[in-house]
Formats: structure tokens, sequence, C-alpha cells
């Protein structure tokens, strides 16, 4: 299946995010209006969350995408962190005015009118969120954005929701079971505050700049060891990932007589091989002598410094981690 032409800046994603999420609104309203139906009116009611978040992913990809300045060495990436704590925070907002509309509907129960235009429209909207919650979620993924991934997954809980009340809101005129209507919107404010916490709870990861997956790491490891060749060993391994980019920092111990130019050329080699598979990372490498070897991390020669093999007289054997 061909690619689609999607914009090359995640700020282009955001736009065009921004753009789907008021179709899908306006379907929704009009599934609503048509129907009369509170299960509807709570999904219409998460879709404009849905709007503002998408607006507030737009800004924050926005700044993350401006080079770094002397107020902020470190580039603007942790804007997308707190783009998606506020989408979770809108969306826990929204999952308690959904359920005060479902309590609403159990007291005050009211059958929906013209229930199957209302569900025809909403199930085009459900179509709409589907398609682009998985582009969304795929090209995060691939771009490490933690707002196009936060997005995505929005999208996709509205999808599941969107799913299972269409389901639901066409048992109301079949069985005549008029409190479904406010069972299902209550159920949908259950889903979407669970939505809304795992999104804070994550975002939140980041901005604690929490260490990455144990499968990263062994990555990481694993090609520090493959191009460590004449160092002696590479320890206190520390890495975050803010966004797109890597932050990886660590000790690499060399022969005390080893020349500058030939330490630099071992460290060339890491920081290359690090980019060229992790993406943008920001490599920073402390070279030491071999009085402060700790025999732990990542070894790369067990024998005495003063033995150990110039980096082109080492075989791709690898290193034992």
């Amino acid at each position: 299946m061909p690619e689609l032409p999607l914009p090359s800046s995640n700020r282009g994603i955001a736009v065009v995010s921004l753009g789907v999420s008021f179709v899908a609104l306006g379907l929704k309203y009009a599934a609503y209006a048509t129907s009369g139906s509170i299960a509807l009116y709570a999904d219409a009611l998460e879709t404009i969350i849905n709007v503002v978040a998408a607006a507030g992913g737009l800004w924050a990809l926005s700044v993350a995408e401006l080079p770094a300045d002397t107020n902020h060495p470190y580039g603007h990436h942790k804007a997308e962190y707190l783009s998606a704590v506020a989408e979770g925070a809108l969306v826990v907002v929204t999952a308690f005015v959904i359920g005060d509309e479902a309590v609403h509907g159990w007291l005050h129960p009211n059958p929906p009118k013209a229930p199957w235009l209302g569900l025809g429209l909403n199930a085009l909207a459900t179509v709409v969120n589907l398609a682009w919650g998985l582009i969304m979620l795929r090209v995060g993924q691939k771009r490490r954005s933690p707002a196009l991934v936060a997005g995505g997954q929005h999208v996709l809980s509205d999808v599941w929701t969107g799913v299972a009340l269409v389901v639901g809101v066409t048992l109301i005129p079949l069985t005549g079971w008029v409190r479904l209507d406010a069972i299902l919107a209550g159920l949908l404010s259950i889903n979407v505050l669970r939505v809304g916490w795992e999104v804070m709870r994550e975002s939140v990861a980041g901005l604690m700049d929490e260490a990455p997956e144990p499968e990263t790491m062994d990555e990481i490891r694993a090609i520090i060891a493959a191009n460590g060749k004449g160092a002696i060993e590479a320890h206190d391994i520390r890495t975050r990932i803010v966004g797109a980019v890597t932050f990886l920092e660590f000790h690499l111990v060399v022969p005390g007589t080893m020349s500058v130019n030939t330490a630099h050329d071992i460290c060339d080699r890491i920081e290359a091989a690090l980019r060229a598979s992790m993406g943008s990372t920001l490599v920073h490498i402390h070279v030491e002598p071999d009085t402060h070897a700790k025999r732990e991390g990542i070894v790369f020669w067990k024998g005495p410094a003063e033995a150990c093999p110039a980096p082109d007289a080492l075989p791709d054997t690898g290193a034992h981690a």
C-alpha cells in the first residue's frame, strides 16, 4: 500500500489533525442534533476536547521544532510533554462532565428521536477517526513525537467508544430500554477518564526524565560495545529521551598513554553509530585514563592497560557487556 503524502514536519501533521477533528466534531454534533441521544451528545462533547487538544498539539509542536537558543540550549522538545499533560487534564475534566450528563439522563430518561440517522452520522465520524488515529500513531512512533502519539491514542480511544456507542444506541429502539442511553454515556465517561489518566501519566514520566525502556538501553549498550574498540571500558551510562531527541552520556576509559587524537576517533565512531541507529542524539562522552577503570559496565579489554591493542589491531568480536 503506498504511503499517504503526509506533511514532512510534525507541525504539518498537527494542522491536518486539527482539520480532521473539526470534521469529526461536525458529524458527531449532527448525530446528536438529529437523534437527541445523551450517549451521542457525550461522544460529541468528547470530540470538542479533541479539537482543543489538536490545537494545543499544534502549538506544542510549533514550539518543539524551534532551534536551540541561549535561553533553551537543549532545545524546546519538552513543549510536547506539556501539551500532552494539558490534553490529559482536559480529557479528565470531560469525563466528569459526561458523567454528570449520564446521571441526568438516568434520572430523566428520554427516548432518542430518529436514532438511525444519528447512528449513521456517528459511524461515519468513527471511520474518519479510525483512519486518522492509526496514521497519527504510526507517524508519532516513527518520529518519536509524544504529542503525536498522545493525539493518536486519544483519537483511537474515540474510535472504540464510537463503535460501542453505535452498537449500544442501536439496541435502544430494538429493546425499548430508554435508560440504556444513560448507561452508555456513563461507560463512555469511565473510558475517557482512563485514557486521560494514561496520557497524563506517560507525559509526566517524560517531563521527569524517566529512564527509557530496557530494550532501548540494551540497544544503546550493544551499539557502544560494537564500536568501542581500542577503549578499556564504558561505564555510568545514562540516557533520557525528550521527544524525538535522545540525550546520552557515559564515561569511556582508555589507556593512559593513548593520544588525544586516537581517543577522539573512538568517541566519533561511537557517536556516529548511535546517531545512525537512534536518530537525533546528543552524546556526551567523558574520557578517563585507565586508573579510573571500574571493571563494570561495558568492558572492552580485561588485560593490563599497557597491553590494550590499538583500535585498528582489534578484531570485530564485540565487547563483554
